[in-house]
């Protein structure tokens, strides 16, 4: 072909082509008309609003406040003689974090703390924690010390009470005391828990130390105190009851 010819071919393929800028948009699928008439059928409706109310909880569920469960105790739940990190109610945080529950542990218990005096502070106790769920394990020194039974379960009462009608969930954690208290005192201390777990309708634990009371390698040399070494075995000894609050 001559170059004449050739270079108008040339020409020619260029100006057919489509222009570069212009923009070839694909089609919808389905069209704004095709949704719009879609949604007036019930079925298809109602399968939509399903799923935006499951998106709609679980947004909601991700920014939920965390639920406080307050721990309220004496020095066997205050870590006494041990660090605080080591207390079986951090290892109770760890454990619930691990399990990716949304709870927080707050931990007030304070070491010599008596029913008398966590009665006297319980108050003020709720409303800086604002919990949900409560662990009350108050009463050792009230029994250690010889104190009148009868105001161990009045003011266990009254903060059981309290929790309920804040609609806190209550767990019950109770003591033994060794022999030597006599065996009128030691029932009588005892029946405290048992008697007020059933009459106030609250799962009860009913002694703290039981997976270690009779180890004296479990205490520190005060032979009172448990040691860290066994702080996991409290947590996993309350645990089981515990689950009665989480569910």
């Amino acid at each position: 072909a001559s170059p004449a010819a050739t270079l108008n071919e040339i020409s020619c393929k260029i100006v057919s082509r489509p222009s570069p800028l212009a923009t070839d948009f694909p089609k919808p699928i389905v069209s704004i008309t095709t949704l719009s008439t879609a949604m007036f059928n019930p079925i298809i409706a109602r399968l939509f609003l399903s799923i935006v109310s499951i998106f709609a909880w679980v947004a909601h569920a991700a920014h939920a406040a965390p639920t406080t469960l307050l721990v309220y105790g004496d020095s066997l739940s205050a870590g006494y003689g041990i660090a605080l990190k080591e207390s079986w109610p951090t290892l109770l945080q760890q454990r619930l974090a691990a399990q990716r529950r949304n709870i927080v542990v707050a931990n007030a218990s304070i070491s010599g703390e008596t029913s008398a005096g966590g009665r006297a502070r319980f108050a003020a106790a709720l409303q800086q924690s604002q919990p949900s769920l409560l662990i009350l394990a108050l009463g050792a020194n009230d029994g250690l010390r010889g104190l009148p039974t009868a105001a161990l379960r009045d003011n266990l009462q009254v903060m059981i009470r309290s929790a309920k009608q804040r609609s806190i969930r209550v767990l019950l954690v109770g003591m033994r005391l060794p022999p030597n208290y006599g065996p009128d005192y030691t029932q009588a201390f005892s029946a405290v828990f048992s008697d007020l777990a059933r009459q106030e309708k609250v799962p009860l634990l009913p002694f703290l130390l039981e997976p270690i009371a009779g180890d004296s390698n479990a205490f520190q040399s005060d032979g009172l105190h448990p040691t860290a070494a066994v702080q996991g075995k409290i947590l996993d000894h309350i645990w089981g009851t515990l689950q009665t609050l989480l569910r």
